[in-house]
């Protein structure tokens, strides 16, 4: 389906975390991602588009169970993944509790950021739950926790079905408004679409 940069818009209000624990509540893995063909590929498929071969510090909000954050400590001297439901990092910390440099912590954003730099950062299928506000909160944010010549990786689901809907397509768009990043991979298929952003440095 074709899109228009202006056939949709963020929601009104940043989805509620109470949302979120109720779908958590009503089922541990609640977009299948450990069983989903579908998921695991996007997995794949973002490790394998990080451009370098290893990353110091990686930054993963929105990391769920953690099956992505297990593949990224793979390329990774450290890790940290948070997420906004308490459910969800219990499971996550389960899922990478031999792995010593990963740590999962409860944050909501985008008023919980953290204080620290990161070379790597990751966001998958969160960024179109937010308020435009929120949004844009988030981005500024992010680009400020990445060092300059560090990767930003959005990888986020498309409305294949129906368009209208604010999703990856949209991500997208905003990310390569944001001053300061230079996309240099970019991936789209009727699943998701992913972009690796790079933090441009001033000359």
């Amino acid at each position: 389906m074709v899109r228009a940069l202006d056939d949709a818009q963020p929601p009104a209000d940043t989805v509620s975390l109470e949302h979120f624990n109720g779908l958590y509540e009503a089922k541990d893995d609640p977009w299948d991602v450990a069983v989903s063909w579908h998921n695991q590929r996007k997995y794949a498929v973002t490790v394998a588009s990080l451009p370098r071969e290893r990353y110091r510090r990686c930054y993963e909000p929105g990391a769920s169970i953690g099956l992505l954050t297990r593949l990224l400590a793979a390329r990774c001297d450290e890790v940290l993944a948070v997420d906004s439901v308490p459910a969800a990092v219990a499971q996550a910390r389960e899922t990478v509790k031999d792995l010593p440099h990963v740590r999962v912590e409860c944050a909501n954003l985008p008023a919980e950021l953290p204080s620290s730099v990161f070379d790597l950062i990751v966001v998958g299928d969160l960024l179109y739950y937010f308020s435009a506000a929120d949004l844009a909160a988030a981005l500024d944010g992010f680009v400020q926790l990445l060092e300059p010549d560090g990767d930003l990786v959005s990888v986020h689901f498309r409305d294949r079905g129906n368009g209208g809907n604010y999703d990856g397509f949209q991500v997208s768009a905003a990310l390569s408004a944001v001053e300061g990043l230079t996309r240099v991979v970019r991936h789209e298929d009727e699943w998701f679409v992913l972009d690796v952003f790079r933090r441009t440095v001033p000359v």
